[in-house]
This record gives structure tokens, sequence and C-alpha cells, in this order.
């Protein structure tokens, strides 16, 4: 399984990915977690990579991509991987393509989790978190149970609204979503790639429409 998974913040892209890595045994490569991770080891990638965001920077193609080429050399992606955070640009897109050609490791498909723009809004805006405990609820969708919402682990259980949960910040973030994902899915679309999978409903439901979208990706390869 070699796969790009898209998805705006709240669609369930996490949870599904986490499924995928238990069931297929292939890493998720989160950009974010491979640039944190490079920049504690001081590899020379990782070295530029932090003198770029000390400079209040974005990260270079460039560099990004080296990062990713180290990573899918190691022995857990020799069966696949999740990319996850990458691309989010079309040349980028195009810096990935070359870079899996180049490594015999080319996309099976990229998947577009997609869920209901007002849904989303409450998944998100509706989350509510355990100070003590980082237990994560939500009082549309998961509510915390009555009364001990973290079923008896914490003595004084403190649910908290994050600020970044806020309707204003999350309508922001949905909106830089959709203009960068939008060119992605025009992109991969055109070249077969693209898998859409509905991402509403019950978490082992979606689970079985994404398996039988890969299922799709493969016969066509």
């Amino acid at each position: 399984m070699r796969i790009v998974l898209l998805g705006a913040p709240g669609s369930g892209k996490g949870t599904q990915a986490q499924r995928l890595i238990d069931k297929h045994r292939v890493p998720q490569i989160s950009t974010g977690d491979l640039l944190r991770a490079a920049v504690a080891a001081g590899t020379e990638l990782g070295r530029r990579a932090k003198a770029t965001m000390d400079a209040g920077k974005l990260v270079d193609d460039a560099t990004m991509l080296g990062i990713i080429r180290e990573r899918l050399a190691a022995p857990d992606a020799a069966r696949g991987y999740i990319l996850d955070g990458f691309p989010r640009t079309i040349p980028q897109a195009d810096g990935l393509n070359a870079l899996l050609a180049e490594i015999g490791q080319p996309l099976e498909a990229v998947v577009l989790m997609e869920v209901d723009h007002e849904r989303l809004m409450k998944r998100l805006t509706g989350r509510r978190t355990c100070r003590s405990c980082g237990r994560v609820f939500n009082i549309y969708t998961a509510p915390p149970p009555v009364p001990s919402p973290c079923g008896g682990q914490c003595v004084t259980p403190d649910l908290f609204h994050r600020p970044d949960d806020s309707e204003a910040t999350i309508g922001k973030r949905l909106e830089v979503y959709e203009s960068q994902t939008r060119p992605l899915v025009e992109y991969y679309g055109s070249r077969g790639l693209l898998q859409r999978v509905d991402a509403e409903g019950d978490i082992d439901d979606v689970t079985q429409r994404l398996e039988r979208a890969l299922v799709r990706a493969s016969e066509r390869r």
C-alpha cells in the first residue's frame, strides 16, 4: 500500500490512518512528525530545516522531499506507506512524483476523506478536552459520560474548549484546507489516482468504505 491520505481537519483521517497501520503494517508518514524527528536527530536536512523554521519561514520543498526520501528508505516502509500532510501544492506533488518514481515506490492511490462542511464544524467546535488526562470528547458526536467523563481515571475531571477550536478559527482552517486541497483533487483525479471516500457516519462503516476504495485502486493498476 502506497497512498496519500487527504482530509480536512475533523474528517477522521487520523483514526482511519491508525486502522490502516494496524491492518496493513505500513507506517503513517506525517511531515510534521518527520520535521520534528529530523531536527531532534540533528541530521543535515534537520539542521537545514531548523534554520529555516527559526527564521520564521516555511521549509522549502527540496528539503522536505529529502527528509521524505530518508524516511522511505527505512525498513518499515518497504511494504508501503501512508503519506499525511504532503503534498499540499502542485509543485510539491510534481516533486513527490519524481522522487517516488526514482526510488521505485510510486503512489497507488490518493484517498480523499469527504465530510460535509457543517458536520466538520460540529466535529471540531464540539471538542472538549480533559485538562488532567488529555482525553477528548465531543458534545455533539461523542458526549462525555455522566457523572464520570474520564471513566474514573481523573479525580476531578476538567473539560475545556481549546481556543483553536473556536468557530472562527476552525472556519479559517477549513478555508485554507479547501484552497490547498482543491487543486490536488483535480491534479490526482486527472491522473486516475483519486479515490473519494464518504467519511461520515459510523467509524467501522467508514473503514469498510476506505478498504473498498483501496481495492478499487489496486484493481486499476
